[in-house]
């Protein structure tokens, strides 16, 4: 599974489309890069209504691999080599949104499942941040 990122997206318009294959995760976008296991500042988070061309380091278009056995951390990096673009992969917990960042090394499917779960109830692993 592909999402397409075009010259004329839209924060937004990227988001629907991650959350029409995995309702329960996000993807937000934030001006500054981040490491594997780190989190993004909420200072740094982009509003979604900024047009990607605005925000990206490399002036490319493409295809993102989004496919369930990928990890948080493999499509973070693939936003952030292939299109200059830094990511963070959020997942629900109730009515909250977690950073990956203690679980980037899970699968973008038990990220999913993981957020489904939690959905009744507030749940997340020591050190992640909540938004």
């Amino acid at each position: 599974m592909e999402i397409y990122i075009s010259e004329e997206a839209i924060i937004s318009n990227i988001q629907s489309d991650f959350r029409k294959a995995y309702p329960f995760l996000n993807l937000e976008f934030y001006r500054q890069p981040h490491e594997v296991g780190e989190r993004c500042c909420a200072e740094d988070k982009l509003s979604p209504d900024t047009p990607i061309d605005d925000i990206r380091m490399m002036h490319t278009f493409g295809w993102i691999d989004i496919s369930k056995q990928r990890t948080a951390a493999e499509v973070e990096y693939d936003f952030k080599h292939q299109l200059g673009l830094s990511v963070q992969v959020m997942r629900k917990s109730g009515k909250m949104w977690i950073q990956t960042t203690k679980t980037d090394h899970w699968t973008l499917q038990q990220l999913s499942e993981e957020a489904k779960l939690a959905e009744q109830s507030i749940f997340f692993y020591p050190g992640e941040p909540a938004e």
